[in-house]
């Protein structure tokens, strides 16, 4: 079997330029684990449903496992390690760790960065807004309470998902 030739790819990765040549099946995933050593972006099913590889494609939330690397080409990414670049914890890291939405925590970069675009995105979500923007991301360990919790003081929704 021939190898095939690498493709260009630029990207914008959490703020820094990165332009490299890939194989042409390489997942946006897999670079940004294996190249950029960016291990926040989970691999959980490698299906898309699990949302463990969530990150920001050009400040939509995508699945990276979904994606080729080469079909970023030109795009900004932000993974879990760029949503707070000054390290300061953000409102959403905040209420995870004051309603503790995580136990094992692998889970958590996408729920981070899922709730992330939709507060950028939307400030004052409604409780169905929030509700649909978890529902795509799974959790073996916390039975979703405390994430919904924690998605809610983001939110700035009281516990019954009003303002």
């Amino acid at each position: 079997m021939t190898e095939q030739p690498g493709v260009p790819v630029h990207l914008v990765v959490n703020g820094v330029d990165h332009r490299a040549e890939v194989a042409p099946r390489t997942l946006l995933s897999d670079y940004l684990r294996e190249q950029l050593r960016l291990t926040g972006t989970h691999l959980g099913c490698a299906h898309g449903t699990c949302g463990a590889c969530t990150v920001l494609l050009d400040g939509a939330p995508v699945r990276a496992c979904l994606l080729f690397a080469a079909q970023a080409d030109g795009c900004a990414v932000t993974t879990i390690e760029g949503i707070s670049p000054d390290g300061e914890l953000t409102a959403v890291q905040q209420a995870f760790q004051d309603n503790h939405g995580m136990q094992c925590g692998f889970c958590t970069p996408g729920f981070v960065v899922s709730l992330t675009a939709l507060l950028t995105a939307d400030p004052h979500p409604t409780e169905d807004e929030l509700v649909d923007t978890l529902d795509g991301h799974l959790c073996r360990c916390t039975g979703y309470q405390n994430i919904l919790r924690a998605g809610r003081q983001a939110a700035g929704l009281a516990e019954g998902g009003s303002r």
